[in-house]
């Protein structure tokens, strides 16, 4: 295997902000997939080439060359109440690349074993959470949202202990930075402001170089994070996605979904829809999803406040002002992004009102949230029979009767042309998401038959989501009731 180009800045920030750990070698590592593009984007085009090394490198049985693996220290906000030391409690960031375009990568593993930051947990992962992680974190790239990547997924031969024996796995993430909200909190709550510039300097020289050149590079990291946070949930509501577990340790400082744990993309729409089993209360339903984002930007504006004015109180105003700005950014990017979806090829005061009211029919009427607006996406200008399949989604057609008349009341008004317009709804609605029964349905293949041929289906099929693919079409569509899947959980 040719060696990994490891370039290592992290380590350079010192032992406060990591503990060196090896990976804990497993009984007998088997490849289950290992992404070639990426591989070959990072610098490593022959690493899949042999499967019984893959596997033993990226299970941690043998560290490649160059890689210094670390546990990321870091603290959060869980469920709202601060923590102030948790880390990587079962992953090791085993080091850097570069890319041939000058971007910085993260190669981390999840799975790995005990850290320092284990807390009596065993480090392990079960096999289900890393194809669930591989599945979804891979269809949210070619579904165009920012994301960390899957690389490679592996099983162990041993088992882990939840709440029954699980067959174990490992699973190889990639991201732009692994560095979370709550990486900036665990320095701020020990008043280690150090350390904590230190961080912001990091983070600006590997994502946000621009930032250097800004009269306060530190002010300009907050507003650039916030940007991209606010930009990146509009992305997730347009796909009817719920992460799950919104926690401060679990958003990325790069502006990229990170942590796929009991994450779910909606079958039916509903505004206060909950999958994850371990939100009770629904404080991260999907519809609270944008608010919660604001509510952890404020937490890493509170860990910069030192770095933005020596002055506390204007740095307290300079916080403000940028976290003001947040609501308008999200309110922006999802309505632009809704009009898209919706076909809307100009900007009118009511569009808004017309799409909210499209999802208020769909939650009333429990509609399929893909396959809305996909059948949305092939309507013509003029009623016809297309109408019917979407239609066939609400149990009241004469709701969504009404609302498409409006639809194309003002499509007219736009002299709407049916071919470009359905072309640009359809290259962003699409046909595929990774739904849960589906996930479900490769868990439980894989786990209980040692079968993996569903999941490297299901992945087929989700690597070109917005095109109809000849044999898929049991892939559009939702849960039969028995399929449904209620809950879905994270893997610890």
């Amino acid at each position: 295997m040719k060696p990994i180009p490891f370039n290592n800045r992290y380590v350079q920030l010192g032992d406060d902000f990591y503990a060196r750990t090896d990976p804990e070698p497993v009984a007998d590592p088997g490849l289950v997939i290992f992404n070639d593009a990426l591989g070959n984007a990072l610098g490593l085009p022959d690493t899949g080439q042999g499967a019984e090394r893959c596997a033993a490198v990226f299970s941690g049985n043998s560290l490649p060359e160059g890689a210094e693996p670390v546990a990321m220290a870091y603290a959060g906000h869980q469920f709202g109440h601060f923590v102030p030391q948790l880390g990587d409690g079962r992953a090791l960031l085993l080091g850097q690349v570069e890319t041939a375009e000058g971007v910085n990568m993260d190669i981390h593993l999840k799975g790995s074993g005990r850290t320092a930051f284990s807390r009596n947990g065993d480090g392990r992962a079960a096999l289900g959470p890393v194809l669930r992680e591989y599945l979804v974190s891979e269809a949210m790239e070619k579904l165009g949202v920012p994301t960390t990547r899957a690389l490679a997924a592996i099983t162990t031969g041993e088992q882990v202990a939840r709440e029954q024996l699980l067959p174990g796995g490992v699973i190889t993430r990639v991201a732009r930075s692994f560095v979370r909200v709550g990486t900036f909190e665990y320095f701020a709550s020990r008043g280690d402001i150090a350390a904590v510039t230190k961080l912001a300097d990091y983070v600006i020289a590997c994502n946000y170089p621009a930032c250097r050149d800004s009269d306060n590079p530190y002010l300009a990291l907050l507003t650039t994070v916030i940007e991209r946070q606010a930009a990146l949930i509009a992305r997730w509501m347009q796909f009817g996605f719920i992460h799950g577990v919104m926690n401060t340790d679990n958003m990325s400082i790069a502006g990229e979904t990170i942590d796929y744990g009991p994450c779910a993309f909606m079958d039916h729409y509903s505004h206060d829809q909950v999958y994850s089993s371990i939100d009770r209360n629904g404080r991260y339903a999907y519809n609270n999803q944008p608010n919660i984002g604001l509510w952890n930007l404020t937490r890493l504006a509170e860990s910069l406040l030192p770095l933005l004015s020596e002055d506390r109180e204007a740095a307290v105003e300079s916080a403000k002002a940028a976290l003001g700005k947040y609501a308008g950014l999200y309110a922006t990017a999802w309505l632009d992004g809704m009009r898209t979806k919706t076909g809307l090829g100009s900007r009118q005061d009511d569009d808004r009102t017309l799409i909210n009211d499209l999802m208020e029919i769909m939650n009333t009427h429990q509609a399929d949230f893909t396959l809305t607006f996909h059948h949305l996406s092939g309507l013509t200008i003029e009623p016809a029979d297309s109408d019917r399949d979407l239609h066939d989604l609400f149990s009241d057609p004469g709701a969504i009767g009404e609302w498409t008349q409006r639809w194309r009341t003002r499509l007219q008004a736009e002299q709407s042309d049916d071919a470009g317009r359905q072309a640009s709804m359809q290259a962003a609605n699409p046909v595929f998401i990774p739904r849960n029964h589906r996930i479900e349905a490769a868990i439980r293949a894989a786990e209980d038959h040692g079968d993996f041929s569903v999941f490297h289906e299901l992945h087929t099929v989700l690597q070109n989501p917005y095109e109809r693919q000849p044999g898929a079409a049991g892939y559009m569509l939702p849960p039969e009731p028995d399929e449904v899947v209620h809950q879905t959980f994270c893997g610890t």
